[in-house]
């Protein structure tokens, strides 16, 4: 009898995610393992529209749990990157004071400490390839939404329009979805990253790569951080992150479309640093500033019948290695209380969801909000511990 509910929640209703990234593309493999009707709906022209960015890692308890219940295990297992998961870290001047490349480790999967990386990009294809054909409807920018006899009609920048009778937004922190949930808005951190991305590293700043190594590389000085990653495509995508007024990017009179300018000023606000930094500066030519923002620990909604969110369109937080992992989980639980069999209608699945998914988000954002100064802003102090840190990670 149970059995039956499962099937009978979802039956003969269609299934809208807006978002194709990991967390979207994750949920519509979970729902359609178990009969769903789902589409997805992404703004991007095509898989290879533009540049996921850097690796990714997955965790034990989450993101490598979820490949499991996807039944993706063997599928990462042929795409991750052996070795990405290690970390150099050096100071303003370039000397090591982690090096986990000279470190043996007999972690593997199956070990709660391992955590693999993956090529944002990689993850994203393998996670499209696993959708039944046409599951993602590319070139599909949402516009607006309304419900009609208890159906959502969405609307696309394309004029294509689609009926759907449960909507998950998944397309982010400037989720458009969001606002038919809440009004709740992001706050402002403290800290803002310079993105930039580089391609043929080995020619154009052939230090840096070495450095880098096919895995991470931060560099960290008294209120100054500069994290470098592999692309797999060969590229690297870089962070210069530190503390800065909230209008800052408006305020700054830098136009990050000009790639000079942007130069001149990291070169300039990174002085003092060894000059191999400002060769990663020079051969990058598309800068994007991005203040770190978040949404209140203590947010609250009215669960909706057929509407939520997922990731960072639900709980942005600043970096913290968790942002992927933790969509992921909310996939997971959202497909599971939508076809569990446990609730009779899917608004009390929903809601069962959002305790579960607010649960998390506010532990680990939390956590995120604490150690993002000292990552963006470090003091010698904190340093010190990022160092023992490392070294007792290592020693697991």
């Amino acid at each position: 009898m149970e059995a039956s509910k499962t099937i009978n929640l979802l039956q003969n209703k269609e299934i809208a995610i807006v978002g194709g990234g990991p967390g979207g593309l994750t949920l519509a493999r979970l729902l359609q393992l178990k009969g769903a009707n789902v589409k997805v709906y992404e703004r991007d022209c095509g898989k290879e529209a533009r540049i996921q960015g850097a690796i990714v890692d997955l965790h034990f308890d989450s993101g490598l749990k979820v490949m499991e219940e996807a039944d993706l295990m063997d599928a990462f297992k042929a795409n991750y990157m052996p070795g990405a998961d290690k970390y150099r870290m050096v100071d303003k001047d370039v000397n090591v004071l982690i090096d986990e490349h000279n470190q043996s480790s007999d972690a593997g999967f199956g070990d709660e400490h391992f955590r693999p990386e993956i090529d944002r990009g990689a993850l994203r294809n393998m996670l499209i390839d696993a959708l039944l054909p046409d599951t993602v409807a590319w070139d599909s920018q949402f516009v607006s939404m309304e419900l009609v006899n208890e159906s959502w009609e969405l609307k696309f920048k394309n004029g294509t329009t689609a009926t759907a009778d449960i909507v998950i937004g998944a397309e982010g922190y400037r989720s458009k979805i969001r606002p038919y949930l809440t009004d709740i808005k992001a706050l402002y951190s403290g800290a803002t990253i310079i993105q930039g991305e580089i391609d043929y590293p080995e020619k154009v700043c052939p230090e840096i790569y070495a450095l880098v190594n096919k895995a991470n590389l931060i560099a960290m000085d008294n209120g100054k951080t500069i994290a470098v990653q592999p692309r797999g495509d060969g590229g690297l995508t870089f962070y210069a992150s530190s503390l800065y007024p909230e209008d800052w990017i408006k305020n700054s009179g830098i136009d990050f479309s000009d790639s000079e300018q942007v130069y001149a000023y990291l070169v300039k606000y990174y002085e003092g640093w060894n000059p191999i930094f400002f060769t990663l500066f020079e051969a990058c030519k598309h800068f994007v500033p991005r203040p770190l923002n978040y949404f209140p620990l203590d947010q609250n909604w009215d669960t909706k019948q057929n509407l939520t969110l997922i990731g960072d369109a639900a709980h942005l937080m600043p970096p913290s290695g968790e942002g992927v992992n933790t969509a992921m989980m909310d996939a997971l639980d959202l497909s599971d209380c939508l076809t569990s069999g446990e609730f009779q209608n899917v608004q009390a699945a929903i809601a069962a969801y959002e305790k579960r998914m607010r649960t998390r988000a506010t532990l680990l954002g939390k956590e995120a909000l604490e150690g993002i100064k000292d990552f963006a802003s470090p003091s010698e102090e904190s340093i010190k511990k990022l160092i023992e840190q490392f070294s007792q990670n290592a020693n697991l």
